[in-house]
């Protein structure tokens, strides 16, 4: 297949997209990867045919007063820009992020099958969930079936808008009001970390983790034989503020040694058990006994790969929902309000109790259960012609 991937900036998505991409290099497909300037050439690196596409980034809309519509209005903008370089790639088959609307507009509107890419669970609506971002398990009883029902219908008016404006733009652009949806769904996530639910959607498919790691340079912890704790803030702009400095003043004097996982170069005036800096994730977990991070998708799915227990500091987005997740499957510890005494007694309740280890290799060991994204969208593809 030639596959062209669209995906924004936020590293939480393109991430997933760049990992997907060598997924499909790897069993003889061409694809060709859209995303945002600071990752075109990481791509390139890689072996990745890349380009950049304007106008993806959710940062340019972080204070507008209607987000619903202004992401509408993008998207359809982007459509339209975007189907003359889409034309000129002549692609089989679309891989779009779930951010992404404009790309499956794009693709629409050449007549190329499309497949969604969600770098996380599957957030659409149930009529069995409480609404996505609650944090909430799923109500019992009478009680808490009512409880459900009761914020379904409160958050119901808000995706009705979403519809009518979808439709708006949709038509503005010369495509049908209804928008006939992908050819399949590649939800990116472990199963461990999913919600079962009687009315899961045939065309979306759990295809486990795409992980790909940003970084090619080396982190040593510091040395010594107390336990290494990794602290990685969030890379979201809806994340937890000054996670980091909050972390090292909590796990100061506790007898651990500390690594922060981030883009930019160290401080100054570190002490002698810290370090800090850019550095291999998967390196830095497989030696780290537990993980302090701000509940983004990418950063959880990654610990519990490597079998990490979780501290998690969640900001705001769909980051309180995944806390919460991994919270009841047993593998970490939420801390809201996040205070400096809170997260010190959250770390210190992992390293003391060997369930939250044992929690998160079983979580790992769910991969086992998950399709292969590649052979997923072979067959979207099939059907489609």
């Amino acid at each position: 297949m030639r596959v062209v991937v669209v995906s924004g900036g936020d590293p939480g998505h393109v991430v997933p997209a760049i990992a997907l991409c060598l997924r499909f290099t790897e069993a003889g497909d061409t694809p060709i990867l859209l995303t945002g300037d600071r990752w075109v050439e990481p791509a390139t690196a890689e072996g990745i045919t890349a380009s950049r596409v304007p106008g993806l980034s959710l940062d340019d809309l972080r204070d507008v007063p209607d987000l619903g519509r202004a992401l509408h209005d993008q998207a359809a903008v982007l459509a339209s820009a975007l189907a003359p370089q889409l034309a000129e790639l002549e692609p089989d088959l679309v891989v779009c992020d779930v951010l992404a609307l404009g790309a499956s507009m794009a693709a629409e509107l050449l007549g190329v099958p499309w497949v969604q890419l969600s770098p996380h669970p599957l957030y659409e609506p149930s009529k069995w969930l409480p609404p996505m971002g609650s944090g909430l398990a799923a109500g019992t009883g009478v009680r808490g079936k009512l409880r459900d029902a009761v914020l379904r219908a409160m958050t119901a008016r808000s995706l009705r808008q979403g519809e009518r404006q979808r439709a708006v733009v949709r038509q503005r652009i010369g495509l049908t009001a209804k928008e006939p949806g992908p050819a399949a769904r590649l939800i990116a996530t472990l199963p461990a970390l999913e919600v079962p639910r009687p009315d899961w959607p045939r065309d979306a498919h759990v295809v486990g983790p795409l992980l790909w790691e940003a970084s090619r340079e080396t982190l040593s912890p510091p040395p010594g034989d107390a336990p290494l704790v990794m602290v990685a803030p969030s890379t979201a702009w809806t994340g937890a503020e000054s996670m980091a400095e909050m972390a090292l003043e909590a796990l100061r004097d506790m007898d651990v040694r500390a690594v922060v996982s981030t883009f930019a170069p160290a401080p100054a005036g570190l002490p002698e058990w810290v370090r800090s800096g850019p550095g291999k994730q998967d390196e830095l977990l497989r030696q780290s006994s537990v993980l302090v991070c701000g509940g983004g998708h990418g950063m959880l799915v990654k610990a519990l790969r490597a079998g990490v227990p979780v501290v998690v500091v969640p900001g705001g987005g769909d980051q309180w929902e995944m806390a919460c997740r991994v919270a009841r499957q047993g593998s970490g510890v939420i801390v809201r309000p996040s205070t400096v005494d809170g997260l010190r007694d959250a770390v210190t309740r992992v390293l003391g109790d060997p369930a939250f280890a044992s929690a998160a290799a079983l979580a790992a060991a769910t991969i086992a259960d998950v399709r292969d994204p590649v052979e997923v969208c072979r067959t979207a593809l099939s059907l489609a012609r």
